[in-house]
């Protein structure tokens, strides 16, 4: 499964009628649909978010980006599959290499802090992502969580990453469900980002 969703992370280029007889009925007005997704921010013990952490987190050694709000809030991001800027509540559609799109639906997204501990978790939903690769196709859901302790001066995020995907993998020989449901299955690896400084930030979307 890493193989196929590896070769994916490399595929981006990137008036209603009254009746003659009864009074006029009004219907209640239908509330918008809520946008999708979102950002929910969680700090242990109350207070504020810590302004250290407010600016661009950019992996080592992938492509994951987080920009953090002052209130918290994650205004854009940096997939790590094919390196796609996501911004929470908005769909992106991108250009594969084979001539097919990429879609990517963002869900509820999630950053705790814990002052006590310098610790920052950050949980990403992914609901839908449909990855076009030549013949084969690579759709369902992700979520990924980083969770580690933040550097006393706030430059380093060292955190333990876990993948969880379910997808369906359309390939020549029929489809295929790829998924991990068990923690110890969905640990990658320790993951450092590094708090990129206002001059030397990266352009808005990752190509």
């Amino acid at each position: 499964m890493k193989q196929l969703v590896m070769l994916a992370g490399c595929a981006v280029v990137l008036s209603g009628l009254a009746g003659c007889q009864k009074p006029a009925q009004t219907t209640p007005p239908i509330a918008p649909a809520p946008p999708r997704g979102g950002v929910e921010v969680i700090i242990e013990g109350g207070g504020e978010f810590p302004q250290f952490l407010v600016g661009r987190w950019k992996a080592d050694d992938y492509r994951w980006e987080f920009v953090f709000e002052p209130n918290g809030t994650i205004s854009s991001m940096v997939l790590n599959m094919g390196g796609v800027e996501i911004i929470p509540g908005q769909t992106r559609t991108v250009p594969t290499r084979g001539g097919g799109e990429a879609i990517f639906e963002p869900g509820l997204w999630t950053v705790q802090y814990s002052p006590q501990n310098r610790e920052l978790t950050v949980e990403i939903i992914m609901d839908h992502i449909h990855f076009e690769m030549g013949p084969q196709l690579l759709e369902g859901t992700r979520t990924d969580m980083f969770a580690g302790e933040v550097s006393e001066d706030g430059k380093i995020w060292r955190g333990d990453w876990f993948n969880f995907p379910d997808y369906i993998a359309h390939t020549s020989t029929g489809p295929k469900r790829l998924t991990i449901s068990q923690e110890e299955e969905s640990y990658i690896g320790i993951i450092i980002f590094r708090k990129i400084e206002e001059e030397d930030q990266l352009p808005g979307s990752a190509q």
